[in-house]
């Protein structure tokens, strides 16, 4: 019976289903081995020889293979079709073969979508693992190896505060600082344009838009003022007008290709809010459970059979009118395509979402997506008549004109019509829609003849505009950006937007990918001193020859001899450099973005504190970077890299005076905050107070600071024991106190108001610390296949899946509502795999545990464990 092994439980289930009894299949759970996270993994010494270690929570999978292997007579390695999944077909090939006996079949197998067919067929045609993709993802890591474990001790060493680079990581946080650093240096620019709101003589209103002026054409910029735009109306008001042509042309849309890896991501963002990781985790589940293709391509063309499947779908559905009289051929303009070649589509057109049985929302949600895309690539395109008319004065001088637009045959778009990343212009306003229906029809409508005049009955306005800089990337227009310069491929990009949040380089809010200071000072020191490696070119042109070699056309090693030699170079060529003449460096080459224009017009680097030093950039003791005064100690003004929300960054002061101690207002490198008094050496840290959260630092005056600085304030004695009750503002915020006990309030202006009586009920409602009652699920979801229930929690960090002791923290992208069985029952997997001695084998240890137990009451105390030599530096693993 042979031994089928794929990468997943869910991958494994699918295909038992369709090879019955006669196999064995088994998931590896992924990658079985990897380069161990420390120096030395990859020798450039001895021709990159690279060391793999298989990983712990591998080896019990490896073990039920081998134990499979033992009876069984063949393995036959089915994962996934691309570079990653040939890798990991390596692997395994590598780690079982201590265990396959002499003359044991070993097989490769692929299949681009898990279907009945699709799966006979792969086994049908077996062939061996191919070397060439094998090379190539061994190219891929050895380089990205290369890059994280000389790269990043450069940065910790040189850059206090950061925390890793990568090879194609730092080059995408590059774009989100360049196009941030766009938007700041952005200088809005006025203009106007003026509308004619005009009527037929039957009385149909319509709009008009001015296109020429005194006889000339107007370009976007010609109406610079409102003065210019109110002379624009008047010449308008002043003149008949009347049609001096109408024109009618027929137009057409052709639909879209079916998805690819980018498209899809680029969709799932637009139209569902799923983030790039998001959207590849749903399509992995879809692709598992044999719904569609497989998702990690950048091809686009369809199998022959799969589009007479759809145009099969279409003509029952729609009708034989929106069906094209041959098959639509989409051409991929990839160089080289990822080695999955098709595109991503139903495995079954026939199955429309209404049909699919599916509980997860988001899962339902992209295979509507990916139906609808499908089918109206295949379908016939869109007819629209579009009208023009052009309207004008006798003299000349004024010219508008109307548009209107009247569909026809709405075809693909009576299924599918792709989104946009931003419904505005490249200055900023929203983009004109030609609006179908009533209003276009009249326009197409009126006027038949030349000639006819335009009703007087009509009114004129200026519309104000300003160039608008170029919009914050979302993780669809970055992941699109990166595709246009070549840089990652479709199995990289989820991973690649991830890690720059997870590393804290970019945050997101509203979806808009924001730079944070520390990915500035990250992306700032690898342009000054590595300017070759965060390149756009140099990064295209290493994944192409990457690509050159999985199609066989260059050799990896050779690759990577000469990309070791030249990088090796850049790397000694920072040894020396001092922090100080870094931070020199990089305090040049952000001076825009940390010292803006002064609106006194005086000068930026100025310290507004003792108006004698220069600003400049200092590293903090405890990692990171802020700006100080250059006259430190002499002068203690600091202040962020940025101001909060883009607030006017505080500026140290006095706010006055109190029995004789000066009261000031200063910054410090944990925000602003007021101190009563200066340092002395008989008072080296005189009383201070942060400025709350919510307030407006700028503003606080000297009644304010002296209420702070009396915190916390005396309520009164509790009635039932007479002990103290204190209100204050803590580290988590404001509360009220009694004793030990702690009780948060939810605003920080009841801090200072709040009376006995309010405070006797805030601390009632919260529960004695040790005795308080269990929180309520936010969703039961059943049992444990080995016991016990799983449910939904809300915690401090946010909601989590619970069993027994595990606690699985639920990804960012998953709403509670949303967790089914299944997917809390991977998340607890996949926390017990990291911390074992919480859940991987609790069930099992159970009566172990219990005996351990009744020894432990008469053992001795054991003895301490030896403390290890050496301690291994917990790191980031590189990209």
């Amino acid at each position: 019976m042979p031994v089928v092994v794929v990468e997943s439980p869910a991958k494994a289930k699918t295909i038992n289903k369709y090879l019955g009894d006669d196999y064995t299949v088994l998931a590896s759970f992924g990658h079985v081995r990897d380069l161990p996270p420390k120096d030395g993994s990859v020798d450039p010494d001895a021709d990159f020889d690279m060391k793999w270690e298989v990983a712990s929570d591998s080896r019990k999978h490896l073990k039920a293979i081998r134990d499979a292997l033992a009876s069984d007579d063949a393995l036959i390695l089915a994962t996934d079709p691309d570079r990653e999944g040939e890798a990991i077909s390596w692997h395994l090939l590598e780690a079982l073969a201590p265990a396959l006996k002499k003359g044991k079949p070993v097989s490769r197998v692929t299949f681009n979508a898990i279907t009945k067919n699709a799966v006979t067929e792969a086994m049908a045609n077996p062939r061996e693992i191919d070397r060439d993709l094998v090379d190539a993802y061994l190219a891929r890591r050895a380089l990205d190896y290369l890059v994280g474990f000389n790269l990043s001790p450069v940065l910790w060493r040189k850059l206090p505060g950061a925390k890793s680079a990568g090879r194609v990581q730092s080059v995408t946080l590059r774009l989100i600082v360049e196009r941030e650093m766009e938007i700041e240096a952005f200088k809005p620019r006025e203009y106007w344009s003026v509308h004619a709101r005009l009527a037929t003589p039957s009385g149909d209103e319509y709009d008009a838009t001015l296109v020429s002026l005194a006889g000339d054409k107007l370009e976007r910029f010609d109406i610079p003022t409102a003065e210019k735009a109110r002379l624009a109306l008047s010449a308008i008001d002043a003149r008949d007008l009347t049609v001096s042509s109408v024109t009618s042309k027929p137009a057409s849309r052709n639909p879209w290709p079916p998805f690819m890896t980018s498209t899809l991501q680029q969709e799932a963002s637009r139209k569902l809010g799923l983030g790039a990781r998001a959207c590849m985790s749903t399509a992995q589940r879809l692709y598992e459970a044999g719904l569609i293709t497989y998702m990690r391509t950048d091809g686009i063309d369809m199998a022959p059979e799969a589009v007479m499947s759809a145009r099969d779908a279409i003509k029952a559905k729609f009708g034989a009118n929106y069906l094209p009289k041959s098959p639509r051929m989409y051409k991929n303009k990839a160089k080289n395509a990822q080695e999955a070649h098709e595109c991503i589509r139903p495995t079954d057109m026939s199955l429309s979402p209404d049909k699919l049985r599916i509980s997860e929302k988001d899962q339902r949600a992209l295979y509507d997506l990916i139906w609808k895309r499908t089918i109206a690539s295949q379908m016939e395109a869109a007819r629209m008549e579009r009208t023009t008319v052009e309207i004008g004065s006798q003299d000349g001088q004024v010219g508008l004109r109307a548009t209107g637009q009247v569909m026809v045959f709405d075809g693909f778009l009576a299924v599918y019509d792709q989104g946009r990343d931003d419904d505005e212009d490249e200055d900023g306003n929203r983009l004109p829609v030609i609006r179908e229906g009533e209003p276009a029809k009249k326009i197409a409508a009126f006027a038949a003849e030349d000639g006819v005049l335009v009703d007087d009955h009509r009114t004129a306005a200026a519309r104000q505009h300003f160039t608008q800089p170029p919009p914050r990337y979302t993780e669809a227009t970055l992941v699109k950006r990166m595709e246009e310069l070549g840089i990652g491929r479709p199995s990289t990009y989820a991973s690649i937007v991830t890690t720059i949040q997870d590393r804290d380089y970019v945050r997101k809010d509203k979806n808009r990918l924001i730079p944070e200071d520390k990915g500035r000072l990250v992306t700032a020191f690898l342009v000054k001193y590595f300017p070759r490696y965060v390149s756009y070119d140099f990064t295209a042109n290493m994944e192409t020859e990457l690509d050159d070699i999985s199609s066989g056309n260059r050799a990896y090693r050779e690759v990577l001899r000469r990309f070791w030699r030249d990088f090796t170079e850049a790397l000694s060529g920072t040894s020396d450099l001092r922090i100080g003449e870094v931070l020199e460096a990089i305090d040049d080459a952000l001076a825009p973005h940390l010292y803006p224009p002064r609106e006194d017009g005086g000068d930026p680097r100025e310290c507004p504190l003792c108006h004698q030093g220069r600003l400049n950039l200092k590293t903090a003791r405890s990692g990171g970077a802020f700006i100080g005064c250059s006259r430190y100690p002499e002068c203690r003004f600091t202040r962020p890299l940025s101001a909060p929300d883009g607030d006017e960054a505080v500026g140290d002061r006095v706010l006055g005076d109190d029995d004789g101690q000066a009261i000031s207002l200063k910054n410090g490198r944990f925000g602003p905050y007021v101190q009563r008094g200066e340092a002395t050496d008989d008072i080296p840290k005189p009383p201070r107070a942060s400025i709350p959260k919510g307030w407006d630092a700028n503003s606080v005056d000297l009644e304010q600071a002296l209420k702070l600085l009396a915190l916390p304030r005396a309520i009164g004695n509790h009635p039932e024991d007479g002990e103290l009750v204190e209100a204050g503002i803590g580290r988590y915020g404001p509360y009220v106190k009694h004793g030990k006990k702690y009780a948060n309030l939810p605003d920080v202006d009841e801090v200072f108001t709040i009376g006995m009586n309010r405070a006797v009920e805030v601390l009632a409602a919260k529960p004695t610390r040790g005795r308080a009652a269990a929180a309520a699920p936010l969703k039961e979801l059943g049992d444990h296949p080995d016991g016990g229930a799983i449910s939904v929690m809300n915690g401090r960090y946010g909601p989590y899946v619970k069993w027994e002791k595990v606690n699985a923290t639920l990804p960012r992208d998953l709403e509670p509502a949303d967790v089914t069985l299944e997917k809390a029952l991977e998340l607890i997997a996949a926390k017990a795999a990291k911390s074992p001695k919480k859940g991987a084998k609790k069930a099992a240890a159970k009566p172990a545990a219990k005996k351990a137990s009744a020894k432990k009451a008469t053992a001795k105390k054991p003895a301490a464990k030896k403390t290890t030599a050496k301690k291994t530096a917990k790191k980031d693993t590189p990209e």
